[in-house]
């Protein structure tokens, strides 16, 4: 690479290799003279009174690539199925989600491309939730001339496996819930769960949940599952009687139906009597009182991972108390926080 070093007064002509930026505060913030442009003579005072005194004139030679070059390539490795590539501008490439889905990002491999010198990837929390057009990422080079190798290294870690970034779309899911509680059932109070799992449903654009009731009874708890599972149902939420009360048998309701039991317990607030199982391949949520009351729960975590077709562990479970304590906002931005982005 050779840097011509000009005077602004005397780079009249000379192409910009990079994007100049004005900044002024609380009105305009970006690219005022883009790469490729010719310098004017009616130019040179507003370069200099953006502080550019010099130009570079820089001149590529073989194995040197230009920032846009280079960020274009390392977000072409970087992006897989469900992620659209956005710039570039000022150097700098985004990352965005092409659906609807569930952001994932191979953490490891993240890590290693950022220890390379030179390159930055900052990115979304993995696990979470995002729009069509969210940006997800952002990547670029430090310098504005880098090396092939620089590149190359960032492309080999990107080629160990799939693409370290994809959006996974929602699948088709149909969503059953059992309302246990003898005092619902008879009547004695109006019950509060059918609302909510309508929200949840509503949320993830899919039909209206069908809903059946049943008593402080294990038996009949297994058989209201097993009835919906019939109905074509392959989400299940079993509602209350989540805790140690001796009433509460909802989760010897679900073992009745010989579904795996993968934690009783989440490490969330709320939500701490979680429950998730699953009956072959379909997930049986025991979801306690907490979520009538509060906005979002353990199960606003987990449900978009399920809905994606992910099998969640005990042991990713598990990791969610790191970052499971909700703040209780006065205003919730969930999922644009830090609940429940320990585990993932």
């Amino acid at each position: 690479m050779k840097i011509h070093h000009l005077e602004t007064e005397k780079s009249v002509g000379r192409i910009i290799c990079h994007d100049i930026t004005k900044i002024e505060k609380g009105a305009f913030k970006g690219a005022l003279f883009k790469k490729g442009h010719r310098i004017r003579r009616e130019d040179v005072e507003t370069l200099l009174c953006l502080g550019k005194k010099h130009i570079y004139a820089l001149e590529l030679e073989p194995g040197d690539l230009h920032e846009d070059d280079a960020g274009e390539r390392i977000a072409r490795a970087l992006a897989g199925p469900g992620v659209e590539i956005i710039g570039p501008s000022e150097g700098r490439l985004d990352l965005a989600a092409a659906h609807r889905g569930l952001l994932k990002i191979d953490l490891h491999r993240l890590q290693r491309i950022n220890c390379v010198p030179d390159v930055v990837v900052a990115t979304l929390h993995s696990g979470i939730p995002v729009e069509a057009g969210e940006r997800v990422a952002g990547a670029k080079v430090i310098p504005l001339i880098v090396s092939e190798e620089t590149v190359g290294a960032v492309e080999r870690i990107c080629a160990e496996g799939p693409p370290p970034f994809s959006v996974l779309p929602y699948l088709p899911f149909k969503m059953g819930g059992v309302i246990t509680g003898r005092e619902v059932v008879e009547g004695r109070i109006k019950d509060g769960f059918a609302p909510v799992l309508a929200q949840k449903a509503a949320t993830f654009a899919m039909d209206r949940p069908l809903i059946r009731f049943a008593g402080d009874d294990a038996d009949l708890i297994a058989a209201s599952i097993e009835e919906l599972l019939q109905e074509g149902c392959n989400l299940v939420i079993i509602t209350g009687g989540m805790s140690v009360d001796p009433d509460d048998v909802t989760p010897s309701g679900i073992r009745k139906t010989g579904a795996h039991i993968v934690k009783y317990g989440a490490p969330a607030l709320p939500g701490a009597m979680f429950l998730l199982a699953y009956k072959d391949d379909i997930p049986l949520i025991g979801l306690p009182a907490c979520a009538m009351y509060f906005q979002n729960t353990v199960l606003d975590i987990l449900l978009p991972r399920l809905l994606a077709g992910e099998r969640v562990t005990a042991a990713e479970i598990a990791a969610l108390g790191h970052g499971g304590l909700c703040r209780r906002c006065d205003t919730c931005f969930f999922p644009k926080c830090s609940f429940g982005k320990g585990g993932f």
